[in-house]
């Protein structure tokens, strides 16, 4: 997919420049020019263990990240350990004041769900980017959760950040049906272009996280501890062929059989089809009640 887009930029464009076209196609510009150099087997390792250990003290910021790797035998300081956590998009959970400047390319949007009660299906989604150890490398996971039912809506992988992959996971999302607000953090993959346009398109109302508020998407944070624990760091996966592969077959199970605490053991499936099935009821109910209205209405003026 991504070099399908590059094939699309044209150098000699009089009305884009390369850095326009980039944007529009949700490209990073630096990957034209960059040639990647193979991650050593040690840094792998670490990032495994700096995975793993954020999954368990999600609240550890580099300080503590760089202790634990000494502990461990690591030659390493903060500044590498800081390094490696922003390549994994990982960050420790706690309020924090604004440490980085917004994409000054992107448009940010406001936060629009302060106080909003979450009462039924396609009222609100949200998207996150996580990353996962291979035995062969790494790779990125992005997924699309529904804020009610818990439902994983569509999911993809990629061995870059690039926001072409968000996209695609957002397209085959859309085609379930589509939220009234869509929510992400401020990652360049969900502000870029090509990714805000497609929520616009379809008339989606865009909510963004502010910077520091690391809880307002922490129904996705929940499912990357899920998957993480239950899945990922048991299977082990080697490549990312194993890793697609194991991966429909768990998100399968937790939408349709793994029984969520905070949805009073319900499956998410459970979930949307009593809703489903609550909606049409009511809806039937109001149709009965107008019918009988229309027809005492008729009766007295006959």
């Amino acid at each position: 997919m991504k070099e399908e887009k590059i094939k699309m930029l044209e150098k000699k464009d009089s009305k884009y420049s390369i850095r326009e076209q980039c944007q529009i196609l949700g490209i990073n510009r630096t990957g034209l020019y960059y040639k990647p150099v193979p991650t050593s087997k040690e840094t792998l390792e670490i990032m495994g263990l700096l995975d793993k250990e954020h999954t368990r003290h999600p609240f550890y910021g580099v300080p503590k990240m760089t202790e634990f790797l000494k502990r461990k035998g690591y030659k390493i300081g903060p500044d590498k350990v800081r390094t490696l956590l922003r390549m994994m998009g990982l960050e420790a959970i706690y309020p924090k004041p604004k440490t980085s400047i917004p994409n000054k390319q992107h448009k940010i949007y406001p936060y629009l769900l302060k106080d909003v009660k979450i009462t039924r299906p396609n009222q609100v989604w949200s998207a996150d980017i996580t990353y996962i150890k291979l035995d062969e490398g790494f790779v990125y996971l992005v997924a699309i959760i529904d804020w009610y039912s818990r439902y994983v809506l569509s999911w993809q992988l990629s061995n870059s950040l690039d926001a072409s992959f968000c996209v695609e996971a957002l397209k085959e999302a859309l085609k379930s049906g589509k939220p009234d607000i869509f929510n992400t953090d401020q990652g360049c993959q969900f502000t870029s272009i090509a990714f805000t346009d497609v929520l616009e398109q379809n008339d989606i109302l865009i909510s963004m996280d502010a910077k520091g508020r690391v809880f307002d998407n922490i129904f996705v944070e929940r499912l990357w501890r899920t998957v993480k624990y239950e899945d990922i760091h048991i299977k082990g996966y080697r490549n990312i062929p194993e890793a697609q592969l194991g991966l429909v077959e768990y998100f399968d199970f937790y939408n349709n059989e793994r029984y969520h605490q905070s949805l009073d053991y319900k499956t998410p499936f459970e979930m949307l089809a009593e809703k489903k099935l609550s909606t049409e009821l009511e809806l039937l109910t109001k149709k009965e009640k107008s019918s009988k209205k229309e027809r005492k209405t008729t009766a007295t003026t006959i």
